[in-house]
C-alpha cells in the first residue's frame, strides 16, 4: 500500500483525471455515436442516462462512505479494518446493485412515460435505461472496488482499467450500433449492449485489483461478516454524500422535464452541451477527488492544518486550469456542437448555453474541490443542507421563471444552475474556512 508521504496531489490527480476523461467519453462515444442513428435516440439515452446517473449516485453511498472511512483508517494505519471494510463494502454495494437493476428492468417504461417523452425518444429511451439500468449491478462492484483503490494511492492501475472499458464499449457499440462484422444493426439496443459487456468485464478485473492491492488480504468470511460500527461509520459519510449528489440529479431531473416542453431540438442541445460541459469541469473533478484522498489521511492521522491548507492550494489549482479550458470551449462552441449534428437549430440553442460556461464553471470548481474536502473530512452533512436550500428553493424556482415566465428557453436552466453552483460555492468556502469541520472526524476517537 502506497505510503502517505508518498503522495502528491499531481501524482493522485494526473491518472485520476485521465480516468475521469475515460468514463466521460465512454457516454461521449456512445452519444457521437447515436447522433448518427439520430437526435431522437441521443434525446432519449440523454434522458434515460439521468436516472442511469441517479442509480450511481444510490451506489456511492456505499463506495464514497467506504473509501473515506478507509482513508482516515490508513492515515492511522489501522490495515486490518481497511481489509474488513473493503469486503463489505462490495458486498453491501453488490445487493444494492441487484435491487436498483430489478427496478429497472420492470419499471423503465412507466419511469420515463412521467418525465412527459413520447414518440421515439420514449422508445429509445426505454429501450437503453432497461438494457443499461438492467444490469447497474456490475456498475456496483466497479463503483466501491474502484473508490478503494484509489484511496491507496493506486490511482494509474484504476486508470487503465478505465482506458481498457472505454476501448472495450467503443469497440462494440461499433459492432452493434452499426451492425459491423456480421453483428445485426440494433441502434439504440447495441448501445445498451456494449455497455453491459464492457461493464461486465470491468467489474471482474476491478474486483481482481481490489484483492491484490490491499496489505492484509481479504478473507472469505470477511465478504459476510456484518459489523454494525463499520457500517454505521460508512452510511455517517456515504449517505449524506449520496443524498447531496442525488439531489443535484434530482434537480436536473426537473430541469429536463422543463426542457421537454421546449421541444425535440432543445433536449438533444441539451444532451449534446452536456457532454461538452463534461470536460470543462474534468480538471476541478479530478483535483477534488485527489484532494479528498490526502485529507481523508491528514485527518486520519490528527493533521489538521496540513488538511485545511492543502484544501485551499487545491482550489486555486482547479481555478488556474478550468478556467482556460472554459475560454476554449466558448470560442470553438459552435464547431463543438457541429462534431455532434448539422441541424442548425440544435446547433445554436446548444452555443448559446455553452457561452455561460464562464459563469456556470468557475462555481463549481469551487464547490467541487470544498465538498470533496468537508466530505474527506468527516462533515458530510454539511453540503447537504446547502445543497437543499440552493439546488430545490433557489435553482429549480429560477429554472421556472426563466422558462415559463420570461420564456428564455435552455439558456435560463444554465443560468438558474450557475446561480446553484455559485451559491453553494460561497457557503462550503466559508465553511472550511471556519474550520468547524474539524469536530467531525470519524476516527477522532481513536486518536
Amino acid at each position: 500500500m502506497t505510503n502517505k508521504k508518498e503522495l502528491s496531489l499531481f501524482k493522485l490527480t494526473w491518472p485520476i483525471f485521465l480516468e475521469l476523461f475515460l468514463f466521460m467519453l465512454m457516454g461521449l462515444v456512445d452519444t457521437f455515436m447515436l447522433s448518427s442513428v439520430s437526435d431522437e435516440a441521443v434525446a432519449g439515452v440523454g434522458a434515460a442516462n439521468q436516472y442511469v446517473q441517479i442509480a450511481i449516485l444510490i451506489l456511492g453511498v456505499i463506495g464514497t462512505g467506504a473509501s473515506i472511512v478507509i482513508s482516515q483508517y490508513i492515515g492511522s494505519h489501522r490495515l486490518l479494518d481497511v481489509t474488513k471494510l473493503s469486503a463489505l463494502s462490495i458486498t453491501l454495494n453488490f445487493i444494492i446493485g441487484i435491487l436498483v437493476s430489478l427496478v429497472f428492468i420492470i419499471f423503465s417504461g412507466n419511469i420515463l412515460a412521467a418525465m412527459n417523452l413520447e414518440g421515439d425518444v420514449l422508445t429509445a429511451a426505454t429501450t437503453y435505461l432497461t438494457f443499461v439500468g438492467g444490469s447497474i449491478f456490475f456498475q456496483s462492484i466497479i463503483t466501491s472496488a474502484s473508490a478503494i483503490i484509489r484511496v491507496q494511492g493506486l490511482t494509474k492501475q484504476t486508470m487503465y482499467l478505465a482506458a481498457g472499458m472505454n476501448f472495450l464499449n467503443a469497440l462494440f457499440n461499433y459492432l452493434f450500433i452499426f451492425g459491423k462484422f456480421g453483428f445485426p444493426e440494433m441502434g439504440v439496443a447495441g448501445a445498451g449492449l456494449s455497455s453491459i459487456i464492457s461493464r461486465g468485464i470491468a467489474a471482474v478485473v476491478f474486483f481482481w485489483l481490489l484483492y491484490r492491492s490491499l496489505e492484509i488480504k481479504i478473507e472469505y468470511r470477511y465478504f459476510y461478516t456484518f459489523s454494525k460500527n463499520y457500517v454505521k461509520e460508512i452510511l455517517k459519510i456515504g449517505i449524506p454524500s449520496a443524498v447531496e449528489q442525488i439531489l443535484y440529479q434530482a434537480c436536473q431531473l426537473v430541469f429536463l422535464y422543463y426542457v421537454t416542453y421546449l421541444g425535440a431540438a432543445s433536449l438533444a442541445a441539451r444532451q449534446y452541451a452536456v457532454n461538452i460541459s463534461m470536460f470543462t469541469y474534468l480538471f476541478a473533478l479530478a483535483i477534488g477527488t485527489g484532494t479528498a484522498i490526502l485529507i481523508g489521511r491528514s485527518v486520519g492521522a490528527g493533521e489538521k492544518d496540513i488538511a485545511y491548507n492543502r484544501a485551499w492550494s487545491s482550489v486555486k489549482t482547479a481555478m488556474v486550469l478550468t478556467i482556460p479550458t472554459v475560454v476554449v470551449i466558448t470560442i470553438f462552441r459552435e464547431p463543438f456542437m457541429r462534431l455532434f449534428t448539422t441541424n442548425e437549430e440544435v446547433v445554436s440553442i446548444g452555443a448559446s448555453v455553452l457561452l455561460l460556461g464562464i459563469v456556470l464553471e468557475t462555481g463549481r470548481a469551487i464547490n467541487l474541490t470544498f465538498i470533496n474536502a468537508l466530505r474527506a473530512a468527516g462533515d458530510a452533512r454539511y453540503p447537504v443542507r446547502v445543497g437543499f436550500l440552493t439546488m430545490v428553493c433557489v435553482s429549480l424556482s429560477l429554472g421556472y421563471l426563466f422558462v415559463f415566465v420570461m420564456d428564455m428557453g435552455l439558456v435560463g436552466i444554465w443560468l438558474a444552475v450557475a446561480a446553484d453552483e455559485w451559491l453553494r460555492a460561497i457557503f462550503v468556502l466559508l465553511r472550511w474556512r471556519s474550520r468547524k469541520w474539524e469536530r467531525y472526524s470519524i476516527i477522532s476517537s481513536d486518536k
